[in-house]
């Protein structure tokens, strides 16, 4: 009898095994299976096995949170290590306003939960609420200011439960799907209303601890629950359960920064109050709105928000947990002040690439730090730096065959076209990306069958942006071994102007031996340069640090107020570092063609071919 492989699943495969197997016995050496409805009978067997073993195959596979496919049965696995996957998100703005109580007796004003605002972005009109009432004091000029609030984009609902110990596993579903859960509110009524506050950490938490958890159920909807009188109080039989929470429209409404008043204010004596109230002043617009965690974030961020057992010690710990505190990252890169120089001890760095934009707010960055102060431990402080970008700029020469493009315009819409699907890959875009030479290489080459070759230079950029009318020192650094070729001029800058000197200056080195050089400033004339200032800075080749000495930047030619400094890698596979974010920068990458004439057959001699350098121009300025 011949060896079976029976992890094979495929069905021609599990009917070939079964005829072998009756092969085998004696009675059926000669049997003719194709000619005898006996087929019939083996394609009910394979096809019976075949669904059995797939059926098996997935269920095995649902059982592992790496390998499960379905959402609930990711979301069951990652609770059972104390993960709650992320719900959607409320796009979330800062408002202010005032309420003028002239004519009113009235102490107070509060602003009741529910619809606050309505704000509209190019897509739309969405409705803004508050989770919770808001109340403030009266002064001496009757002004009741509402002054920098939180709303939250979405509808206001309550649901309301009694507490039912009869009825066997009752639970406390919500029935709305859309739910952020950071805006539920839960209140017990038995004789008294009592508030309860979400779990946060199952730390110091007493059998009368008044806290609800929320969980996750199916067709993302959510489940509360409550403590059993050993870990959290559990409500009495009888009593009156209310949530309430706001159900969001996530990403779509971001970036909504008009907006109308429609909320309800009443004050201390009950009386609602609709007149004497101010236009709303936007403090920072709606932003950070999200959809539901996704099945790959949960799979990622579970793990290794396990590991950290919710506590912020280590970088890789604040790696972990950013994303799910603030999951509208599109990277995020974490370092401890001992990796740099002159060392920090105590200190973690977080670097954070938004979705939206090219850097975190600043009331983004404070309500971040908040967030991470029950993670971190006595000893470390987080400090949230901004984000450096490094510019990859290619130039790229096409070599193609004319015989099969016709239009050469047409093919350097395709490169650029490619170019661009990689500068959106994972290679970069990221922070510790790698730009990969021969992998954007090759695709150009396959981007068309006309192209025969490629010379494609690499050159790295990174924007200054000075300080103006002020002396100051700048220091920045590429990541990466520069190349340097003889002479000066490897490095090469935007014009600006400093202090004392009326002309628009640039910025090259003058190398002093391979590993060093100086920076120096100069003009041009008659578009050669003059050297104004032979000793304004210095430069480490081999780790591609720049360093500018006192200096007094007027302006800049560009209108973006920086100071483009760029330089070709002695690799053209270039790294990022650190809290160094890497781009392609699609709009200064340029590509030219040239008509293959020799695989055309119209110059096979070569005399007539004409070859690309593969190194810079020498051009004084970028």
């Amino acid at each position: 009898m011949s060896f079976n492989q029976f992890t094979n699943l495929d069905f021609n495969d599990l009917r070939t095994q079964i005829k072998d197997y009756l092969r085998s016995n004696s009675d059926f050496t000669d049997f003719d299976f194709e000619g005898s409805n006996f087929s019939i009978l083996i394609d009910v067997l394979a096809y019976n096995s075949y669904i059995t073993a797939y059926n098996t195959n997935m269920q095995a596979n649902e059982a592992f949170l790496d390998s499960a496919t379905l959402r609930e049965n990711i979301v069951s696995h990652a609770r059972n290590i104390g993960y709650v996957p992320r719900s959607k998100r409320s796009s979330i703005a800062k408002i202010s306003f005032s309420v003028d109580t002239t004519g009113f007796n009235s102490r107070t004003v509060t602003l009741k939960a529910g619809v606050v605002a309505l704000g509209s972005v190019q897509n739309g009109n969405y409705v803004f609420s508050i989770p919770s009432d808001i109340t403030i004091n009266v002064d001496d000029s009757k002004l009741a200011t509402f002054d920098t609030i939180t709303i939250y984009e979405g509808s206001y609902l309550t649901n309301t439960f009694v507490v039912n110990y009869s009825q066997p596993n009752q639970r406390f579903l919500l029935p709305n799907p859309n739910i952020d859960t950071s805006t539920i509110r839960v209140s017990v009524k038995n004789t008294t209303t009592e508030q309860y506050n979400l779990y946060d950490n199952i730390l110091n938490v007493k059998s009368t601890s008044k806290l609800f958890l929320v969980q996750e159920i199916e067709d993302e909807k959510y489940e509360i629950l409550f403590g059993d009188n050993i870990l959290g109080k559990k409500p009495d039989n009888g009593s009156q359960v209310t949530a309430s929470y706001i159900i969001t429209n996530g990403k779509l409404a971001n970036g909504c920064a008009n907006f109308t008043f429609s909320g309800s204010l009443v004050d201390n004596n009950g009386q609602t109050i609709t007149s004497g109230i101010s236009l709303i002043t936007t403090i920072s617009s709606s932003a950070n709105g999200d959809n539901i965690e996704s099945e790959d974030s949960i799979k990622y961020l579970a793990p290794r928000v396990y590991s950290s057992q919710y506590r912020a010690v280590t970088a890789n710990d604040y790696k972990g947990l950013i994303p799910y505190l603030y999951p509208n990252i599109e990277s995020v890169t974490a370092y401890g002040g001992d990796e740099i120089n002159p060392p920090e001890y105590g200190k973690v760095y977080i670097s954070i690439k938004p979705r939206n934009g090219n850097f975190l707010s600043e009331i983004t960055k404070q309500d971040i730090l908040k967030n991470l102060k029950q993670y971190s431990i006595a000893g470390i402080k987080p400090e949230i730096i901004d984000l450096k970008y490094m510019y990859i700029e290619l130039d790229s020469t096409i070599y193609y065959d004319s015989s099969f493009a016709s239009d050469p315009t047409l093919l350097k819409n395709q490169v650029l076209s490619t170019i661009l699907n990689y500068s959106n890959s994972s290679d970069v875009n990221n922070f510790g990306g790698r730009f990969k030479y021969s992998k954007m290489s090759n695709l150009i080459d396959n981007t068309s069958k006309a192209i025969t070759s490629n010379i494609t230079k690499v050159k790295m950029r990174r924007d200054l942006q000075p300080l103006f009318n002020k002396n100051a020192t700048y220091e920045l650094c590429f990541g990466n071994k520069l190349h340097q070729k003889v002479g000066n001029y490897n490095i090469k800058s935007s014009g600006f102007k400093v202090q004392g000197v009326a002309e628009t200056l640039y910025l090259t080195d003058s190398p002093i031996d391979t590993k060093s050089g100086k920076i120096v400033f100069f003009k041009l004339v008659n578009n050669l340069p003059v050297i104004v200032n032979n000793s304004a800075g210095t430069v480490d080749y081999t780790t591609g640090d720049i360093k500018l000495n006192i200096t007094n930047f007027v302006s800049t030619t560009l209108s973006s107020n920086v100071v483009q400094i760029q330089a070709m890698p002695e690799s053209n596979d270039v790294i990022a570092l650190k809290e160094v974010y890497l781009q392609i920068d699609t709009q200064n990458t340029i590509v030219n063609t040239i008509a293959d004439i020799i695989t055309s057959g119209e110059n096979t001699a070569a005399t007539l071919y004409t070859s690309t350098s593969s190194y810079l121009n020498g051009a004084y300025t970028r």
